[in-house]
């Protein structure tokens, strides 16, 4: 019997790497979810949020929570866009009788896509391999907001071949920040140096992370260093979709 699952695709992957939305769906697919990709989604607000925009935080809140809440689970590829659903939806309705308890179902049936392959479901990859060396990010949002840490190793531990090493500073931001790294350039340049020698110094192939805007950052940071580390989200490996050209190297 199937599942049904609503994917949130998040701005990032819709525009910049739609192959993280259909690596989402086909390790869903393959735990045994029926997924729909909801339309009427669009941003969930977390830049408006961010910068103080409570207006248009709301209303893109409220435009997502009606797309959403017609499905019994919500799975996002990104933490940063799940936490804001989970942890600052509620938040943002306090004490709006209409929109509260919609914005609080919503949250409690949100969940990023690797803590509920996991966590949730208990699935685990089953005849995948890449034959590399990856040192995983944790992004900040995944990390602090919903726990996310042991359940993606768990799932690329059983990725046949690919061996995870350890990264120095594993928890630290990478300097993406969202509109931090517009806001302050010159400071999220300086964090993301520091990411990216730490990086460089595990001598892994590959560098891993849950959230694309922290990949993108640390990517092409490496990338203006000459370093031939090459990014992907992890669901992308997990998926069995980590043969394919590594963010910033799509034509």
């Amino acid at each position: 019997m199937t599942r049904p699952v609503a994917l949130f695709v998040t701005c990032l992957v819709d525009m910049m790497r739609p192959r993280i939305g259909f690596a989402a769906i086909r390790a869903l697919e393959a735990a045994g979810c029926d997924v729909v990709v909801p339309q009427g989604q669009t941003c969930c607000g977390q830049p408006a949020l961010n910068s103080g925009d409570r207006a248009h935080a709301i209303a893109l809140a409220q435009q997502t929570i009606a797309a959403l809440e017609p499905y019994p689970a919500i799975v996002v590829p990104s933490g940063s866009c799940a936490g804001t659903i989970r942890c600052h939806y509620p938040e943002l309705f306090e004490g709006d009788a209409d929109w509260l308890p919609r914005a609080q179902a919503v949250a409690a049936k949100t969940f990023e896509i690797m803590a509920y392959l996991d966590e949730v479901l208990g699935w685990k990859p089953d005849g995948v391999r890449l034959d590399a060396t990856a040192a995983y990010h944790d992004s900040c949002s995944g990390l602090r907001e919903l726990g996310v840490k042991a359940q993606p190793r768990r799932l690329l531990a059983q990725v046949q071949g690919l061996s995870l090493t350890p990264l120095a500073g594993e928890e630290t931001c990478c300097g993406f920040g969202g509109t931090f790294c517009v806001k302050y350039p010159a400071i999220s340049n300086a964090i993301v140096g520091e990411k990216a020698d730490a990086i460089a110094a595990t001598g892994a192939d590959l560098l891993l992370a849950g959230d694309l805007g922290c990949l993108m950052n640390m990517a092409g940071k490496l990338h203006r260093d000459g370093s031939p580390v090459r990014a992907y989200h992890a669901i992308e490996l997990i998926a069995g979709m980590g043969d394919g050209p590594a963010i910033g190297e799509e034509p």
